[in-house]
């Protein structure tokens, strides 16, 4: 019996992109989105740059000559439908938790022929995560944590956060991937608020936030416990979760925990934010 393995591969998700070259194999990428050159620079030149899930368009997908194109949900039903008519193999994928994500990375190390080097990096991801839990454990105090996806309308962040918060020493407050509102917040009054908006990188604007919200008497602010994290640290459903839980516990307990990449303070300004864009 012979398997096959694709050879060219057209990505329009950061997180499949990400688990590609933790894989080992960009060198099946023939094409990917502007987002997956944001999350995974290693992807620069050489590669065709197409539209992705959201606005995905099938002719400049199907000009790459793909043997295998992935994608997640939302996307352009339409676009999909003639990927597939086309005789072109895809994999949508739809996670929410930390399980869903080892399985979507255990069925792309299987299709790519590297289903070991998918097992290795489940095992060292889900390793990390449990040793930030253990440590965590010994914090004196759990915080309670409102995290925010999206602040237009304001969006809890996904599952997948709230497990990391949780693992960083946390409670996650709210409806994980639901939406909000300013007065549901101030009456839960927080400990802790992160900010990790889709699009926006480290540039959420906290202090413009909270004034016009009106949660300056907010216990997270008044102890100077209001950040952002890089959205791509924690809105990627994939490996550089990683990155994103070491942040969150330097937020939550940095007397446990050293200072961690894509962590901002209040006080650290920083401008400008895209549309809001889910880097599944």
């Amino acid at each position: 019996m012979t398997s096959y393995t694709p050879r060219r591969i057209v990505s329009l998700q950061p997180s499949a992109t990400v688990i590609i070259e933790r894989l080992g194999r960009l060198d099946s990428l023939v094409a990917c989105t502007r987002y997956c050159a944001d999350v995974c620079p290693e992807v620069g030149g050489g590669r065709v740059i197409v539209a992705d899930s959201w606005t995905a368009k099938a002719t400049e997908i199907l000009a790459a000559r793909p043997d295998l194109v992935i994608a997640a949900v939302p996307y352009q039903e339409k676009a999909i439908a003639e990927i597939m008519k086309a005789g072109v193999r895809f994999l949508g994928l739809a996670p929410r938790t930390l399980a869903d994500i080892y399985g979507d990375i255990a069925a792309i190390a299987g299709i790519l022929g590297v289903p070991d080097r998918g097992a290795d990096l489940i095992r060292q991801m889900a390793g990390e995560i449990s040793a930030v839990t253990q440590r965590a454990r010994a914090a004196e105090t759990r915080l309670r944590v409102y995290c925010e996806e999206w602040g237009k309308p304001l969006i809890h962040s996904q599952p997948w956060v709230a497990e990391l918060v949780e693992a960083a020493g946390g409670e996650f407050i709210g409806e994980a991937g639901q939406q909000t509102t300013v007065e549901r917040v101030r009456e839960i009054n927080p400990d802790v608020i992160v900010c990790a908006w889709c699009g926006a990188g480290d540039r959420v604007p906290l202090e413009k936030v909270v004034r016009e919200r009106g949660w300056g008497e907010l216990d997270a602010v008044r102890s100077g416990r209001v950040f952002c994290i890089s959205d791509e640290l924690l809105n990627t459903p994939a490996p550089t979760l990683v990155g994103g839980l070491r942040a969150l516990a330097h937020a939550l307990h940095p007397e446990l925990f050293p200072a961690a990449d894509g962590l901002r303070s209040m006080s650290e300004r920083r401008g400008g934010v895209r549309e809001h864009r889910p880097r599944v």
